[in-house]
């Protein structure tokens, strides 16, 4: 195997209600992204996102682990971590600050001021805040200013989405994925990397509306102008509406999930082509209504999130389903009935993978982790470039100070 720098080299884990996924990938020198191995494995640990079982999910994590270090020869040390479950909540704060210069210029440390006091907010002791994103800032009454640095005012005002989750929780994901003997790198919500995996900036910028439909739980991101403009983690998923067709069709929960994934579209199904242990032909139309009537309580909660921020029927760039339910027939249908706009699956593309399982919108999420990983240590990298560029810069000053 030939030698692999570690810098080269980034995981992601994908830790869900139904599934665990975890992913490592290079960026080759043509700068695109190769994922060289991907392990899953059934997640029993967790509910609706939430770790109720640490021994459980531990050990689903160390299968993942196992596969792809198998694959790879790559042990993994670190990763980026998803978030997700109904714990998480989403709301705007706007902070304010004087200019520090006497010139009136904005600075970096003008903007980590605002954003600073943006966050300043009172929280309950089992609450803590995740993550801080920036949305837009305004100069002396100037509005949606992107990037402020450099530009002259004398107040400045950011606008920011505050991303708060369940202390107890973080910390008992944080154990499980600590005692699999992985680092967490960071953890990010699950619809903002499945995001980075599905729209492009065009669609944000139009105004798009992703739907990630787990098993446990449902996560809506809103984009609009480029910025997040709405988060919201609704507490239902795909994992309902296998539970209501095991009661509706009298079968086992493995035979319900096939039936949803893959018979759906059949006109009658017989269920002792599926499984031994049934017996009997099933209509497509009960199918259908079992179906139908808990994707229809789905899209009317994702409708009433795009009413509070008054973006029903409003969004150009329309409806994005990622997740396990976006597999499920008829869905595309149900979605736009419900939500008035065009609707699509959103599925990673623009890499090269050892599996092409990864090209399915069920791997939205662990994709999507990866490439914010890539963006964020750029990012660093970039920084780490300036520090030492601006440190021999005024090196450079002192010196010639020096000279006679």
């Amino acid at each position: 195997m030939s030698f692999l720098k570690k810098e080269q080299i980034i995981n992601s884990l994908d830790i869900g209600t139904s599934f665990i996924r975890l992913i490592t990938a290079k960026r080759r020198e043509d700068k695109k992204l190769q994922i060289i191995g991907v392990g899953q494995t059934a997640s029993n640990g967790l509910r609706k996102g939430v770790v109720i079982d640490i021994e459980e999910t531990v050990r689903a994590i160390n299968i993942a682990k196992d596969i792809t270090e198998r694959t790879t020869g790559i042990p993994i040390e670190k990763a980026y971590v998803n978030l997700s479950g109904s714990h998480i909540s989403a709301h705007s704060s706007k902070g304010t600050i004087a200019v520090s210069r006497a010139d009136g210029e904005v600075s970096k440390e003008d903007v980590e001021r605002a954003i600073s006091a943006a966050q300043a907010i009172s929280l309950p002791s089992n609450r803590e805040i995740l993550q801080v994103i920036p949305r837009t800032f305004s100069i002396d009454g100037q509005n949606n200013i992107k990037y402020p640095v450099g530009m002259n005012g004398v107040r400045l005002e950011v606008d920011v989405l505050i991303l708060e989750v369940s202390t107890p929780i973080l910390k008992n994901l944080t154990k499980c994925v600590n005692q699999a003997g992985i680092n967490i790198l960071k953890f990010i919500l699950s619809p903002l990397a499945a995001s980075q995996a599905v729209l492009s900036k065009r669609q944000k910028e139009l105004g798009v509306v992703l739907v990630d439909l787990g098993a446990g739980t449902t996560s809506i991101a809103v984009f609009e102008e480029g910025n997040i403009l709405h988060l919201s983690v609704l507490p239902i998923g795909g994992a309902y509406i296998t539970n209501d067709l095991a009661i509706g069709l009298k079968t086992s929960i493995d035979v319900a999930e096939r039936v949803k994934l893959e018979y759906a579209k059949k006109d009658q199904i017989d269920l002792s082509k599926i499984s031994m242990e049934e017996e009997g032909i099933i209509l497509k139309e009960k199918i259908d209504n079992i179906i139908d009537a808990r994707l229809s309580e789905i899209f009317t909660m994702v409708n009433k999130e795009l009413k509070k921020i008054d973006r029903q029927k409003l969004l150009p760039a329309g409806v994005v389903l990622v997740g396990g339910g976006a597999k499920m027939a008829n869905i595309i249908e149900m979605a736009k009935e419900y939500l008035a706009l065009p609707v699509k699956i959103g599925s990673p593309t623009d890499f090269k993978s050892v599996a092409d399982e990864v090209l399915d919108p069920r791997f939205a999420t662990a994709v999507g982790l990866i490439l914010y990983g890539l963006e964020h240590e750029e990012s660093d990298n970039k920084t780490r470039f300036g520090n030492r560029h601006n440190f021999f810069n005024r090196l450079i000053k002192i010196l010639r100070n020096l000279l006679p």
